[in-house]
């Protein structure tokens, strides 16, 4: 029986509460699966009928008389057989039976029942329904069964759970401003970026100018980090040749993830060759590692590149930014001895820490996935004793380190151990951000080596890591958590020049020629409109400062400043002043002022 943490087990039997509202109120549905999440718990049905709103409302009302009936949930270990007759007589065939026969057999066959009601269901749940005391249904959305596009498409509902109201209350509240700050919803309001489904192809990202900005500050940010922690940059092709993912070992692991190959005839024979799109950017720095001899004297070795993969990510898996299938990463790779592993570990870390501290990251986990040993050879490579070596040295890094983590069994990637970097935006919404991996598997494969201090041949390890993940995602997770209100530097638009009327548009022009010549991102706004409308409009579009410009400013040289970021900005300056505020502001990289707390985790 796999025992869930409190929170799994409530959310666990809210599901079993809505798929049983869901028959009282539906008997001809069709039941699929109805596990909990990190954000509450969800259940997917067939049915003709589609689910609307106001049946939201009729199924939550239903799944709160469930709940003060106090039903008990009770435990049925049973066989195969029984399993089957029970699926059976309860009218669940259709997807019940495929999801019975993907136990293992030897495995523990287990139902659990609530009044009439019974699902097949590995556990745990709360003793009764009365434990459950705030439960919400939330939306409805489209799901392939197993998330296989050739599969029917179900109905899932979403809902969520804790274990008091108020709690709910402040997670549903923090729904609500999520929603003002999605990304997609901020990123047309600030004029960011756009998707073409139909001309370019669903998943891939259109940089428009201002979102373009974001990109190119982010790198310039990444490579001047990567510069100062000794990594060298390396550029790599966007396809390669079949067998340079078999020798990696992708092909057989993550083939469905990546876009077909495009067949080309290579030589006057006739010889057909298999190219694929770059999925990942691993095994062209192998190759670039390769291309000279290593001694010990040379390692570490960081190659650093932000490279683009394309990844064909499931149709209905896409969501903005933050599921696409063209992303540009952040991605190194560091080749280094077994000796040399736990101080480039640690500052591989370290590296993350001050990201977070410069972008206002208070609340962080990372997520350390180990492998599964009775997988060994299917999920995982076929290494024991690196699997254990590595682990135990991934680990110890961690608690030397003092970073929290919390070890996931059964997720690592297939040529090692890794790190998954969960952290928390400025309104407590949870992402996935970045990875730090370890590869004691692939080098090898590669015949990657280096010479040894006594003149022997050995293999390096290899360290994957993108602290900043891929732009697409990173800045999805930027736009919601400063909800557009970038810092300066990393703002599209720095400052906007407010003329009160036409005839303070010379000095404005003259003032924007001024700011642009020392690299500030500027524009004038040239309507005829009021102050008011100007202001109104520079706020939607999140400027950072707004210089207002009227026949006082312009007689005596100076400019009188609104700030929707620095509070020490506001009033009238010199244009001097004004610029110098500016450059300290920029090329400190200073955070808005509400960003400006104590504390860099919690």
């Amino acid at each position: 029986m796999k025992q869930m943490n409190p929170l799994e087990e409530l959310r666990h039997s809210c599901s079993h509460v809505l798929a049983t509202a869901v028959l009282r109120l539906f008997p001809e549905a069709q039941l699929d699966i109805g596990p909990p999440t990190d954000q509450g718990f969800y259940y997917d049905f067939d049915l003709d009928h589609r689910f609307t709103q106001e049946d939201l409302e009729r199924i939550e009302a239903e799944m709160k008389k469930i709940i003060e009936e106090n039903q008990r949930f009770e435990r049925l270990e049973v066989s195969r057989e029984e399993a089957s007759k029970i699926i059976s007589d309860f009218g669940q065939t259709r997807y019940k039976l495929g999801r019975l026969a993907d136990i293992p057999q030897g495995e523990t066959i287990s139902f659990y029942r609530n009044g009439d009601f019974i699902d097949l269901c590995a556990g745990t749940h709360v003793s009764y329904t009365k434990k459950i005391k705030a439960v919400k249904l939330l939306s409805i959305a489209g799901a392939y069964h197993r998330g296989d596009e050739a599969n029917k498409q179900l109905q899932r509902i979403y809902g969520t759970a804790f274990p008091s109201k108020q709690e709910l209350e402040d997670h549903l509240r923090m729904l609500e401003e999520a929603k003002k700050r999605d990304h997609r919803k901020v990123g047309r309001e600030m004029n960011l970026f756009a998707f073409d489904p139909e001309q370019v192809g669903p998943g891939l990202a259109l940089w428009l100018p201002k979102g373009t900005v974001l990109v190119e500050e982010l790198e310039k940010l990444a490579k001047e980090t990567e510069f100062d922690a000794g990594y060298d940059r390396v550029r790599t092709p966007n396809l390669a040749k079949e067998n340079l993912y078999h020798t990696s070992g992708h092909l057989p692991y993550y083939e469905d993830s990546m876009y077909p190959p495009m067949e080309l005839v290579e030589d006057e024979g006739g010889q057909k060759v298999k190219y694929y799109l770059k999925a990942m950017n691993c095994p062209h720095h192998h190759l670039i590692y390769a291309a000279t001899p290593k001694s010990y004297r040379d390692l570490p070795v960081r190659l650093a590149e932000y490279g683009t993969c394309h990844r064909y990510e499931k149709s209905g898996e896409l969501m903005g930014l933050m599921r696409v299938r063209s992303l540009q990463m952040n991605d190194a790779h560091i080749y280094c001895t077994e000796e040399q592993f736990g101080d480039e570990f640690r500052a591989v870390n370290d590296m993350y820490l001050k990201y977070f501290e410069l972008f206002g990251i208070k609340k962080y986990l990372m997520r350390f996935s180990t492998h599964d040993p009775s997988r060994l050879g299917k999920k995982f490579v076929d290494e024991p004793v690196l699997w254990k070596e590595t682990e135990d040295m991934v680990r110890r890094v961690l608690i030397e380190s003092g970073i929290d983590f919390v070890e996931v069994p059964n997720e690592a990637a297939f040529y090692g151990p890794k790190i998954d970097v969960q952290v928390w935006s400025a309104i407590g919404r949870e992402f996935t951000l970045a990875t730090n991996q370890v590869d004691f598997a692939v080098p090898a494969r590669f015949g990657l080596t280096y010479t040894t201090s006594e003149n022997k041949e050995a293999t390096p390890l290899c360290i994957h890591r993108a602290p900043l993940g891929t732009h697409e995602r990173f800045i999805g997770f930027l736009i919601e958590h400063f909800n557009g209100n970038f810092p300066t530097w990393l703002a599209p638009e720095q400052v906007r020049i407010l003329p009160l009327n036409d005839s303070m548009r010379d000095y404005a022009e003259q003032l924007r020629k001024a700011l642009h010549a020392i690299r500030i991102r500027v524009s004038v706004d040239g309507h005829s409109d009021k102050l008011g409308a100007k202001i109104r409009r520079a706020e939607v579009e999140r400027v950072p400062h707004m210089i207002v410009i009227g026949e006082k400013e312009a007689a005596n040289g100076k400019v009188s400043v609104r700030s929707r970021i620095r509070k020490s900005f506001e009033g009238e300056h010199t244009v001097d002043e004004f610029i110098a505020l500016m450059m300290d502001e920029i090329s400190s990289r200073r955070l808005p002022d509400s960003f400006q707390t104590e504390g860099s985790k919690t």
